[in-house]
């Protein structure tokens, strides 16, 4: 009996299934008939044929092997991928079957072409392939007629499903006995090996044929989050996410199908692991090469947000060349913590290229810088003295910040705020937004500081007295202070004014405070004066701290805020 029902591993057959209709068949008239269906073999018992090449195409040979239709070889099949084989050219080929488009599908094995039980435990004992034709499904795989019936196992079969299996039924293969009996006639074989055997010639073959640095034809056969594993004539080599193109790409679906046909570079094979490193983008242009030429300092540019940091955003000018806006060069106007406040990705951006680093491959750009600086004319705008007006922008407990224009700030320090009391803390009398006015007192545009004032332009007490008096006026005051050459009189509140005194006179001041008075001079002037016989001219009065006397407006200087008089 032959053994139909036969376990995954090749080593044994556990079964019998149910014999077909023809099993009552003598084997002589089973094998009859094979020959007569498979009339192409040759005397010597095998199926190897020679075939004549016709034509050659991307990925195949076309053979003429005296059928009526041709048979196909895959070029790796040849060496050196077939490169110089030409129409014309013989080789000894052997049928496996057909393909979908009706060509007989070739190996370059040599496959017998059993007849008897003799044939068959010799292509046993040297593990000789051989030719079958699938007759049916059966419990556990497939029933195969190897000029015997013969059993294999639907994990041998080389398929993946049981509509595959159906669609194997009729058509001829080529398989590997793993099991023979001849007493029990039980006969065991497996297709998959000898697809598994000749996926490993072609892969060795052409790992052997590429080389680094070649430009070959491949087709994506599959992608993942990383790459794309291409198929570069049997053997499958990895285009990562980083080799696809000059610009970056998030998602190899982005940009790639499954059965796109590519031209690839071989960046790397590793022989040890058998893997080979693909590269698409290593075919386009290096645009660095000309980065210097095409991009300078100074140059406005239009970019593309591609990502963004913690330090900046990385901005694409054109595929393969990205640009870093630091923080830092974002804006003017307030310091910016992380990008993403003023941008995101996606975004067209304008901006000014700061530096070139061909060796490093690096790019800085101001955002910032696209803008204008506006500090740059910012002491014609608003010279020292001027009256400006705008926002409190933030409060400190050493003054309040205030905006003159966008991008600029002034600060009024706490001393400034108030003329007529003391502050504190600014809070106590300011809050942030608020509109006020302040007169500039200094622009230091290399640290970029505005000092201001606000006090400078509320009226006091001697802006009101310049108002209301002219030179010449007579006016009392109070003499406050005495030093060498001048004495200060306060002429109101918060109001003084230098007076002039003559050198006579501030002798006089300290004689009388220094000497000792002479009685008998005072005793004779007083007689002289009230006999009316005064003989001596009237001398100016000493000036002296504390006395409240008459003086006259000799000098009013409304600009510098300073007064002169001269006693009356």
């Amino acid at each position: 009996m032959i053994n139909e029902s036969t376990p995954e591993t090749p080593a044994t057959v556990e079964s019998t299934p149910e014999p077909l209709a023809e099993s009552t068949e003598s084997f002589g008239a089973l094998l009859s008939q094979f020959e007569q269906s498979h009339s192409h073999k040759s005397e010597d018992g095998t199926k190897q044929l020679e075939g004549t090449v016709v034509s050659v195409s991307v990925d195949s040979v076309f053979l003429d092997i005296g059928f009526k239709t041709e048979g196909v070889l895959l070029r790796t099949a040849f060496e050196n991928n077939a490169e110089g084989v030409v129409p014309g050219d013989r080789f000894p080929v052997s049928v496996k079957g057909r393909n979908a488009e009706g060509y007989y599908e070739l190996s370059r094995l040599k496959v017998a072409a059993v007849k008897d039980w003799s044939s068959l435990e010799e292509a046993f004992a040297q593990k000789t392939a051989i030719v079958g034709t699938v007759t049916g499904v059966v419990k556990g795989g497939l029933s195969v007629d190897v000029g015997v019936r013969a059993f294999m196992p639907a994990s041998r079969s080389g398929v993946r499903d049981a509509g595959e299996m159906e669609k194997l039924v009729g058509q001829e293969i080529t398989c590997r006995i793993i099991k023979l009996d001849v007493a029990e006639e039980d006969v065991v074989v497996d297709r998959r090996v000898i697809a598994e055997e000749e996926a490993r010639a072609l892969e060795t073959s052409r790992y052997a044929e590429v080389k680094e640095g070649d430009v070959i034809s491949g087709q994506v056969r599959s992608l993942t989050s990383y790459g794309a594993f291409v198929d570069v004539g049997g053997i499958d080599g990895l285009l990562h996410v980083s080799d696809i193109s000059r610009s970056r790409v998030n998602n190899p679906e982005d940009v790639l199908t499954v059965g796109q046909k590519l031209q690839v570079k071989v960046l790397k094979i590793d022989s040890e692991s058998r893997r080979i490193s693909l590269g698409l983008k290593q075919l386009q242009p290096e645009p660095w090469d000309s980065a210097t030429e095409t991009y300078k300092v100074g140059q406005r540019i239009t970019g593309t947000v591609t990502r963004l940091m913690d330090f900046g955003a990385f901005v694409e000018l054109e595929p393969g060349i990205e640009g870093l806006i630091h923080v830092s060069e974002m804006s003017w106007i307030k310091k910016v913590r992380k990008p993403s406040d003023i941008l995101k990705q996606g975004d067209t951006v304008e901006a000014v290229i700061l530096s070139v680093n061909q060796a490093e491959r690096r790019l800085s750009l101001g955002l910032k810088q696209a803008l204008g600086d506006p500090w740059a004319d910012i002491s014609k705008k608003f010279p020292a003295g001027s009256a400006i007006e705008g926002p409190i922008t933030r409060l400190t407990k050493f003054g309040a910040f205030v905006q003159l224009t966008e991008g600029v700030e002034g600060l009024v320090h706490v001393s400034e705020i108030s003329a007529e009391k003391h502050i504190n803390h600014p809070q106590d009398v300011l809050r942030a937004g608020q509109i006020v006015k302040a007169q500039v007192l200094a622009i230091d545009t290399e640290k970029r500081q505005i000092k201001l004032s606000m006090k400078q332009l509320v009226p006091t007490s001697l802006d009101e007295y310049l108002e209301e008096h002219t030179e010449g006026d007579a006016v009392s005051g109070r003499v406050v202070e005495q030093s060498s050459g001048h004495t200060i009189v306060e002429l109101g509140e918060g109001v003084r004014a230098i007076c002039r005194t003559t050198a006579s006179a501030h002798a006089q001041v300290e004689s009388k405070s220094e000497a000792k008075p002479d009685l008998s001079s005072l005793t004779s002037m007083l007689q002289a004066r009230w006999k009316g016989k005064a003989t001596v001219a009237a001398q100016p009065k000493p000036l002296l701290a504390g006395q409240i006397r008459s003086f006259r407006i000799v000098k009013l200087d409304r600009d510098a805020r300073k007064i002169e008089v001269e006693s009356a």
